[in-house]
């Protein structure tokens, strides 16, 4: 059998190789394909066929694309609504590919839709099975039940299809099965997932908080709450990936843009630069969302799909690195681009402190706006003191609670979101906007006052 896993760091976003004889199947590929088609190229096989584990909210898939020029069948769950040409599978249905034997499983829970494939050497039944569980099971916690409500289900009623779907189907295998999910950490289809990208089933049963449960209503009530809030992307991706997508490669160009252009374009601007980049100068009411970070996740959650974008960069390969991985998240609507190096036009500057100039404000001045853009599972296992917790993806929404005109110095885990976050806050119209180098990270390692209990989400004064 020859395997490979692809993992995608800026979606925390796994797909899998599977191949034997002259035949391979892709499972949940992203939306760029070329690696697929080295990867069968290189193994001298025919990619037969493309399975979806579910129809993903967190990403637009290429599914679409490989078909076209594979001639590959695409796969999904029974219940999926596709709107192109698809092979539909239900429980303890089989396929081949070469010597290995593909049986699916239906796992509702995540999404309707869901399966869950296992993958069996024929030639070799020494080997462990592989499972593919998608979004149903994670490294260290189960998919969220939560996506899909505005079609009809509860939290409370998905997450009771996910407990079947586990305990009637999935926990059923050999303890040493090993399991390949679809995401690791980082990821929004889950609100603790571990950092490893692959497990057996023996280890989940017993580090999986999700499968330690005593019953099934303490399943539904662990799984069903504390989820982080649905980026509003997510549905877009679900729809799109059931209606099928064009190839990246056939998405219009961006265009380069003049100083003046620039200046005033009519959308967002995104300067992918790192953050002490940005700080030193960027085009006015630009937003930070660096290359280096989870930079596809946060386009997807701040700007709306089909808003106009034009990126600012150092270069022309940071041009093109943005476009496609925007394009992973459906962001189709990339109008141009500017070089930095070559904008000449009034530049915008964000001051950096340290952690410990700041702590010395907080120690000298009774009115400090000191914002925590950090999820709230993250501000209350530590935080430096005074801070006011509002979350990243909240605080346009809850920028009300903040004073304009009031020096605000904001900081996250490292200082890759609260620049996003300083982006905000200029666009709104603050005057004074610190960004937090090194953030909490270095706050708490320096030793500096620090809380590790939530408070309430409000400026200190």
């Amino acid at each position: 059998m020859k395997f490979k896993q692809f993992y995608l760091g800026c979606l925390a976003h796994a797909s899998y190789y599977i191949g034997s004889g002259e035949e391979a199947a892709i499972i949940d590929p992203q939306r760029d394909v070329q690696q697929y088609l080295d990867e069968a190229e290189a193994n001298g096989q025919r990619i037969k066929y493309i399975i979806e584990t579910h129809s993903h909210a967190d990403f637009v898939s290429g599914h679409i694309e490989l078909a076209k020029k594979t001639g590959a069948q695409i796969i999904y769950g029974e219940r999926a609504n596709t709107q192109f040409s698809t092979l539909k599978v239900r429980d303890g249905d089989k396929l081949s590919v070469g010597e290995v034997e593909l049986m699916f499983l239906e796992t509702p829970g995540h999404t309707p839709e869901g399966i869950t494939i296992v993958a069996k050497n024929t030639e070799d039944t020494e080997t462990p099975l592989k499972m593919f569980t998608g979004d149903t099971l994670f490294c260290g916690d189960v998919g969220r039940p939560d996506l899909i409500g505005s079609v009809g289900f509860s939290s409370e009623e998905m997450a009771a299809m996910l407990y079947d779907s586990l305990h009637d189907k999935i926990l059923t295998f050999p303890d040493k099965t090993e399991v390949y999910p679809a995401h690791g950490a980082g990821s929004l289809c889950g609100k603790s997932l571990s950092k490893e990208t692959w497990s057996t089933l023996g280890e989940q049963k017993i580090c999986n908080y999700a499968l330690r449960t005593e019953s099934k209503e303490e399943f539904i009530r662990l799984v069903a709450s504390n989820q982080p809030e649905v980026p509003a992307y997510f549905p877009v991706s679900a729809a799109q990936n059931l209606k099928g997508s064009v190839a990246i490669e056939d998405l219009p160009k961006p265009e380069a843009l003049s100083s003046e252009q620039t200046a005033n374009f009519d959308g967002i601007v995104i300067d992918v630069r790192q953050n002490v980049e940005y700080g030193s100068g960027h085009v006015p009411n630009a937003i930070n969302i660096g290359l280096g970070g989870q930079f596809a996740t946060w386009a997807g959650t701040m700007i709306p799909i089909g808003t106009p974008i034009a990126i600012a960069a150092d270069t022309q390969e940071q041009v093109d690195e943005a476009f496609t991985r925007l394009a992973r998240v459906g962001h189709e609507s990339v109008k141009g681009f500017v070089l930095m190096s070559q904008f000449a036009g009034e530049k915008k500057v964000v001051e950096a402190v340290t952690v410990n100039e700041v702590s010395s404000l907080t120690e000298t001045e009774k009115y400090l706006q000191f914002v925590d853009v950090r999820r709230p599972s993250e501000y209350v296992g530590g935080h430096a003191v005074r801070t006011a917790n509002i979350p990243l993806d909240r605080l346009s929404r809850e920028i009300d609670r903040l004073d304009p005109k009031a020096p605000t110095y904001v900081i996250c885990q490292s200082g890759y979101r609260s620049s996003l976050g300083t982006s905000i806050l200029e666009n709104a119209g603050f005057e004074k906007v610190y960004n937090v180098t090194g953030g909490t990270k270095a706050w708490l390692d320096a030793g500096l006052p620090s809380e590790a209990e939530a408070t309430a989400c409000q400026a200190s004064s």
